[in-house]
């Protein structure tokens, strides 16, 4: 991803919020000639056993995910496959009017990270089980704990073995915010104004990243 020094994240941590944040990442490997690049939208979380500290481009941060067994991409990946992960964050339109300077030209506001990454293929069903679980701990903690996994468990090994668990060694990550940095403090201010006053939840995040810009 071509990633211009002024729209890089200000610390590593903005990736890992935004990872964390909008997990539905959409993973893409290499297919052959007939089919084409190989593309599935699917959730991806930190491996929860991880306890070290992010590198600057998270290399060797430990991913977990998994997709439909059924899903050709999965026939497809093997051990060792080089896959891309882009996970994409806040976005919205910027208008010319915004600006109220002339010339002005539109663009857009977005954030997103893409990472690279080496894939290991989980083949045992109760690492694979594992991943599940620990897919839904991740998600339900947000929800309170008024869900009992453990209720379900039996369920969970009935279809577990359609599911297909795989890990991710981050080899690098790359960080979009394109923020409207290239502005001045007057002009990014009132974009931010215009984006907080939409009523909808994906300007208002926007806006929020913008202000805590350095």
């Amino acid at each position: 991803m071509f990633v211009p020094s002024h729209y890089r994240e200000p610390d590593v941590s903005w990736m890992l919020d935004l990872m964390r944040e909008n997990p539905l990442a959409l993973m893409a490997s290499n297919g052959n000639p007939a089919d084409g690049p190989f593309a599935t939208h699917l959730p991806v979380i930190t491996d929860p056993q991880w306890t070290g500290e992010p590198n600057s481009d998270l290399a060797d941060l430990p991913l977990l995910g998994h997709m439909n067994r059924a899903n050709p991409h999965w026939k497809a990946l093997e051990t060792g496959t080089v896959i891309l992960l882009t996970f994409t964050g806040p976005h919205a339109y910027v208008s010319p009017t915004v600006y109220d300077v002339t010339p002005a030209a539109p663009t857009w506001n977005f954030t997103s990270v893409h990472v690279h990454g080496v894939v290991e293929k989980i083949e045992s069903t109760e690492e694979t089980l594992g991943v599940v679980q620990a897919t839904v701990r991740a998600f339900e903690k947000e929800l309170g704990d008024s869900w009992d996994m453990a209720e379900s468990i039996g369920y969970f090994r009935k279809i577990v073995p359609g599911v297909g668990a795989f890990r991710v060694r981050v080899t690098k990550a790359e960080g979009m915010f394109k923020l409207s940095q290239e502005q001045r403090a007057d002009v990014r201010e009132r974009v931010v104004q215009s984006f907080a006053g939409r009523g909808c939840t994906r300007h208002a995040q926007t806006a929020e990243l913008m202000t805590r810009l350095p």
